[in-house]
């Protein structure tokens, strides 16, 4: 896969309109299998058996839901960091992070329920400098251990000021697929999207300790519109 051109926008391309967007609001990655559950209902109705048929139908429409991408528009103001996904903030805290920060960190995880929208987004502007994909557990997404032990996908960010982020896409009980579309040294900008996780999952966030959160324990927020910390200018 080679490296997106830097500061080149993203076009609309046959049915794809920025990474992994379709024009119709719903993720590529859903396409698929909605339309694999949508045949197998032709085919029930077609030998009378109606019943299964509108089960496979509906069945198809779920999946189309859960892959659902609405189109949103980031207001961000210098320092702000938003929701990197939509759900409920289920840590804010100081916590010690040594693998990539090597340091004290401010930690704001959001978990992801079946009911919510998949797609993640950039939460601050900068640099990409590293994307690990790390094998692991599926336990439930929720519980802190999960951002350890679970299946997940590790992004280690730079904002402009040269300080250091950590975003850990991590798979739950259910999610069985982390999608990060992400490269080494592409610059990103606030609220793009960059991915999705299959079917209930969470986003840990590592931020600067100096962060100032903006949210609570319990707070619904949304990928992309909610703002969940912020940070000072260096000067």
């Amino acid at each position: 896969m080679n490296a997106p051109v830097e500061g080149r926008p993203y076009q609309l391309t046959g049915a794809v309109l920025d990474k992994g967007r379709t024009i119709i609001g719903v993720a590529s990655e859903g396409l698929k299998p909605a339309g694999l559950i949508a045949a197998g209902a032709v085919v029930l109705f077609a030998i009378g058996f109606s019943v299964a048929g509108i089960f496979f139908l509906a069945g198809s429409v779920a999946v189309l839901l859960f892959f659902r991408d609405p189109e949103r528009k980031t207001q961000a103001r210098p320092g702000d960091i938003f929701s990197p996904a939509d759900g409920r903030v289920v840590a804010v805290g100081p916590v010690a992070e040594e693998r990539y920060l090597k340091g004290p960190a401010m930690r704001i995880s959001v978990f992801m329920s079946i009911f919510n929208v998949h797609i993640n987004r950039i939460p601050l502007p900068g640099r990409v400098l590293e994307v690990k994909h790390l094998p692991g557990g599926f336990r439930m997404a929720h519980l802190d251990e999960a951002s350890l032990q679970n299946e997940r996908t590790e992004i280690l960010m730079e904002d402009p000021s040269g300080r250091r982020a950590l975003m850990v896409q991590v798979a739950g009980l259910v999610a069985r697929r982390i999608i990060c579309r992400l490269v080494s040294g592409e610059r990103v900008e606030t609220g793009r999207r960059f991915g999705l996780i299959c079917f209930g999952s969470r986003v840990d966030l590592y931020l600067p300790p100096e962060t100032a959160s903006a949210v609570n324990v319990g707070d619904r927020v949304r990928a992309g519109l909610s703002v969940v910390g912020r940070l000072e200018s260096n000067g």
